[in-house]
Protein backbone atom coordinates (compact mmCIF):
# COMPACT_ATOMS: atom_id res chain seq x y z
CA UNK A 1 0.00 0.00 0.00
CA UNK A 2 2.88 2.38 0.45
CA UNK A 3 3.50 2.58 -3.26
CA UNK A 4 -0.49 3.69 -3.83
CA UNK A 5 -0.10 6.15 -0.62
CA UNK A 6 2.69 7.90 -2.12
CA UNK A 7 1.80 7.54 -5.63
CA UNK A 8 -1.57 9.52 -4.30
CA UNK A 9 0.11 11.83 -2.45
CA UNK A 10 2.35 12.95 -6.08
CA UNK A 11 -1.14 13.00 -7.73
CA UNK A 12 -2.91 15.41 -5.52
CA UNK A 13 -2.92 18.60 -6.77
CA UNK A 14 -4.58 16.77 -9.79
CA UNK A 15 -7.24 15.22 -7.58
CA UNK A 16 -7.77 18.56 -6.17
CA UNK A 17 -8.24 20.18 -9.09
CA UNK A 18 -10.79 17.24 -10.20
CA UNK A 19 -12.82 17.82 -6.98
CA UNK A 20 -12.60 21.76 -7.81
CA UNK A 21 -13.79 22.16 -11.36
CA UNK A 22 -16.37 24.48 -12.15
CA UNK A 23 -18.62 21.26 -13.36
CA UNK A 24 -18.43 19.02 -10.42
CA UNK A 25 -18.56 22.11 -8.08
CA UNK A 26 -21.80 23.12 -10.46
CA UNK A 27 -23.50 19.52 -9.85
CA UNK A 28 -22.82 19.35 -5.97
CA UNK A 29 -24.44 22.72 -5.70
CA UNK A 30 -27.19 22.66 -8.35
CA UNK A 31 -25.83 25.14 -10.59
CA UNK A 32 -24.22 23.42 -13.73
CA UNK A 33 -25.71 24.64 -16.76
CA UNK A 34 -27.97 21.58 -17.69
CA UNK A 35 -27.14 21.39 -21.25
CA UNK A 36 -23.26 21.04 -20.30
CA UNK A 37 -24.79 18.15 -17.69
CA UNK A 38 -26.40 16.81 -21.39
CA UNK A 39 -23.56 16.65 -22.84
CA UNK A 40 -21.59 14.91 -20.35
CA UNK A 41 -23.83 11.70 -19.46
CA UNK A 42 -23.77 11.52 -23.69
CA UNK A 43 -19.88 11.49 -23.84
CA UNK A 44 -20.10 9.08 -20.66
CA UNK A 45 -22.44 6.34 -22.49
CA UNK A 46 -19.64 6.65 -25.74
CA UNK A 47 -16.80 6.00 -22.79
CA UNK A 48 -19.00 3.42 -21.31
CA UNK A 49 -18.55 1.18 -24.21
CA UNK A 50 -15.01 1.15 -24.91
CA UNK A 51 -15.23 1.01 -20.99
CA UNK A 52 -16.87 -2.32 -21.17
CA UNK A 53 -14.69 -3.49 -23.88
CA UNK A 54 -11.30 -2.74 -21.59
CA UNK A 55 -12.72 -4.64 -18.71
CA UNK A 56 -13.05 -7.61 -21.06
CA UNK A 57 -9.67 -7.88 -21.67
CA UNK A 58 -9.33 -7.11 -17.89
CA UNK A 59 -10.94 -10.05 -17.17
CA UNK A 60 -9.39 -12.32 -20.00
CA UNK A 61 -5.58 -11.24 -18.79
CA UNK A 62 -6.74 -11.67 -15.20
CA UNK A 63 -3.89 -13.71 -13.11
CA UNK A 64 -6.46 -16.14 -11.27
CA UNK A 65 -10.28 -17.06 -11.21
CA UNK A 66 -10.96 -14.67 -8.76
CA UNK A 67 -10.05 -11.43 -10.73
CA UNK A 68 -10.83 -12.93 -13.87
CA UNK A 69 -14.98 -12.98 -12.39
CA UNK A 70 -14.58 -10.01 -10.70
CA UNK A 71 -13.79 -8.17 -13.96
CA UNK A 72 -16.41 -10.48 -15.64
CA UNK A 73 -19.34 -9.42 -13.09
CA UNK A 74 -18.01 -6.06 -13.68
CA UNK A 75 -18.21 -5.95 -17.15
CA UNK A 76 -21.68 -7.70 -17.05
CA UNK A 77 -22.99 -5.16 -14.28
CA UNK A 78 -21.79 -2.03 -17.00
CA UNK A 79 -23.38 -4.02 -20.04
CA UNK A 80 -26.74 -5.03 -18.90
CA UNK A 81 -27.63 -2.94 -15.87
CA UNK A 82 -25.65 0.46 -15.86
CA UNK A 83 -26.43 0.92 -19.60
CA UNK A 84 -30.10 0.69 -19.28
CA UNK A 85 -30.04 2.74 -15.77
CA UNK A 86 -27.63 5.51 -18.27
CA UNK A 87 -30.37 5.16 -21.07
CA UNK A 88 -33.17 5.17 -18.60
CA UNK A 89 -31.41 8.20 -16.46
CA UNK A 90 -30.78 10.09 -19.71
CA UNK A 91 -34.59 9.73 -20.56
CA UNK A 92 -35.47 12.22 -18.07
CA UNK A 93 -33.23 14.70 -19.82
CA UNK A 94 -35.34 14.08 -23.14
CA UNK A 95 -32.21 12.46 -24.12
CA UNK A 96 -33.37 9.50 -26.34
CA UNK A 97 -31.48 6.47 -27.67
CA UNK A 98 -31.41 7.48 -30.99
CA UNK A 99 -29.73 10.42 -29.62
CA UNK A 100 -27.23 8.46 -27.48
CA UNK A 101 -26.48 6.10 -30.49
CA UNK A 102 -25.75 9.04 -32.81
CA UNK A 103 -23.51 10.67 -30.63
CA UNK A 104 -20.19 11.34 -31.96
CA UNK A 105 -17.23 10.73 -29.30
CA UNK A 106 -15.73 14.52 -28.40
CA UNK A 107 -11.58 14.37 -28.77
CA UNK A 108 -11.05 14.32 -25.30
CA UNK A 109 -13.53 11.60 -24.88
CA UNK A 110 -11.92 9.89 -28.14
CA UNK A 111 -8.31 10.18 -26.61
CA UNK A 112 -9.36 9.02 -22.78
CA UNK A 113 -10.81 5.30 -24.35
CA UNK A 114 -7.71 5.03 -27.12
CA UNK A 115 -5.62 5.23 -24.32
CA UNK A 116 -7.38 2.64 -21.88
CA UNK A 117 -7.68 0.14 -25.34
CA UNK A 118 -3.94 0.68 -25.76
CA UNK A 119 -3.16 0.21 -22.00
CA UNK A 120 -4.75 -3.14 -21.99
CA UNK A 121 -3.38 -4.19 -25.42
CA UNK A 122 0.26 -3.61 -24.70
CA UNK A 123 0.80 -3.09 -20.99
CA UNK A 124 1.20 -5.39 -18.44
CA UNK A 125 -1.97 -6.25 -16.38
CA UNK A 126 -0.82 -4.17 -12.91
CA UNK A 127 -0.58 -0.61 -15.68
CA UNK A 128 -3.70 -2.13 -16.98
CA UNK A 129 -5.46 -2.18 -13.12
CA UNK A 130 -3.47 1.32 -12.76
CA UNK A 131 -4.93 2.80 -15.81
CA UNK A 132 -8.99 1.81 -14.64
CA UNK A 133 -8.25 2.81 -11.13
CA UNK A 134 -8.75 6.81 -11.51
CA UNK A 135 -12.34 6.30 -13.31
CA UNK A 136 -13.57 3.97 -10.52
CA UNK A 137 -11.74 5.76 -7.45
CA UNK A 138 -12.41 9.04 -8.97
CA UNK A 139 -15.70 8.93 -9.37
CA UNK A 140 -16.34 7.38 -5.65
CA UNK A 141 -13.80 10.30 -4.42
CA UNK A 142 -16.40 12.83 -6.24
CA UNK A 143 -19.53 11.54 -4.98
CA UNK A 144 -18.43 11.15 -1.84
CA UNK A 145 -16.84 14.74 -1.64
CA UNK A 146 -19.92 16.01 -2.69
CA UNK A 147 -22.52 14.12 -0.87
CA UNK A 148 -20.46 15.45 2.51
CA UNK A 149 -21.23 19.22 1.46
CA UNK A 150 -24.95 18.54 1.31
CA UNK A 151 -27.06 17.60 -1.69
CA UNK A 152 -28.51 19.92 -4.15
CA UNK A 153 -32.37 20.54 -3.13
CA UNK A 154 -33.49 22.22 -6.30
CA UNK A 155 -31.62 19.65 -8.29
CA UNK A 156 -32.57 15.93 -7.61
CA UNK A 157 -31.54 14.61 -10.64
CA UNK A 158 -27.69 15.86 -9.71
CA UNK A 159 -28.48 14.67 -6.18
CA UNK A 160 -29.20 11.26 -7.62
CA UNK A 161 -26.37 11.49 -9.71
CA UNK A 162 -24.03 12.10 -6.16
CA UNK A 163 -25.76 9.37 -4.03
CA UNK A 164 -25.13 6.66 -7.21
CA UNK A 165 -21.24 7.27 -6.53
CA UNK A 166 -21.06 8.08 -3.12
CA UNK A 167 -22.84 4.69 -1.92
CA UNK A 168 -21.13 2.00 0.00
CA UNK A 169 -21.62 -0.35 -3.03
CA UNK A 170 -19.54 1.91 -5.27
CA UNK A 171 -16.88 2.43 -2.46
CA UNK A 172 -16.62 -1.22 -2.47
CA UNK A 173 -15.86 -1.89 -6.18
CA UNK A 174 -13.51 1.10 -5.36
CA UNK A 175 -11.46 -0.74 -2.64
CA UNK A 176 -11.70 -3.82 -4.42
CA UNK A 177 -9.77 -2.20 -7.80
CA UNK A 178 -7.10 0.11 -5.57
CA UNK A 179 -6.29 -3.05 -2.94
CA UNK A 180 -5.83 -5.38 -6.49
CA UNK A 181 -3.65 -2.38 -7.89
CA UNK A 182 -1.79 -2.20 -4.55
CA UNK A 183 -1.03 -5.68 -4.91
CA UNK A 184 -0.19 -5.92 -8.20
CA UNK A 185 2.24 -3.19 -7.54
CA UNK A 186 3.95 -5.13 -4.36
CA UNK A 187 4.81 -7.65 -6.56
CA UNK A 188 6.53 -5.55 -9.33
CA UNK A 189 10.20 -4.65 -9.79
CA UNK A 190 10.89 -1.18 -8.99
CA UNK A 191 11.47 -0.70 -13.02
CA UNK A 192 8.16 -1.38 -13.42
CA UNK A 193 6.43 0.97 -11.09
CA UNK A 194 7.31 3.67 -13.26
CA UNK A 195 5.02 2.07 -15.80
CA UNK A 196 2.36 1.84 -13.25
CA UNK A 197 3.13 5.46 -12.04
CA UNK A 198 2.75 6.14 -15.49
CA UNK A 199 -0.72 4.87 -16.36
CA UNK A 200 -1.88 6.06 -13.25
CA UNK A 201 -1.10 9.96 -13.62
CA UNK A 202 -1.99 9.17 -17.21
CA UNK A 203 -5.24 8.18 -16.96
CA UNK A 204 -5.88 10.73 -13.75
CA UNK A 205 -5.37 13.36 -16.04
CA UNK A 206 -7.73 12.41 -18.90
CA UNK A 207 -10.17 12.45 -15.77
CA UNK A 208 -9.45 16.00 -15.60
CA UNK A 209 -9.92 16.18 -19.09
CA UNK A 210 -12.94 14.89 -19.69
CA UNK A 211 -14.93 17.36 -16.98
CA UNK A 212 -12.78 19.36 -18.90
CA UNK A 213 -14.26 18.96 -22.22
CA UNK A 214 -18.32 18.16 -20.58
CA UNK A 215 -18.23 22.27 -19.11
CA UNK A 216 -16.86 23.39 -22.54
CA UNK A 217 -18.99 21.31 -24.62
CA UNK A 218 -16.04 20.19 -26.85
CA UNK A 219 -15.99 19.82 -30.66
CA UNK A 220 -14.14 19.04 -33.12
CA UNK A 221 -12.99 21.85 -34.57
CA UNK A 222 -13.57 20.92 -38.36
Amino acid sequence: MAFWDDLERKAGSVRRSILEHPFVIGVGDGSLDVNKFKFYIQQDYIYLIDYSRVLGLASARAPDLEVMGWFARLLDETLNTEMDLHRSYCAEFDIKDEDLDSTVAAPATLNYTSYLMNVAYQGSFAELVAALLPCQWGYWEIGDYLNTQGLPENSPLYARWIKMYASSEFKGLADWLRDLASNLAENCPESHLELIEKAYLTSLRYEYLFWEMAYKREQWPV
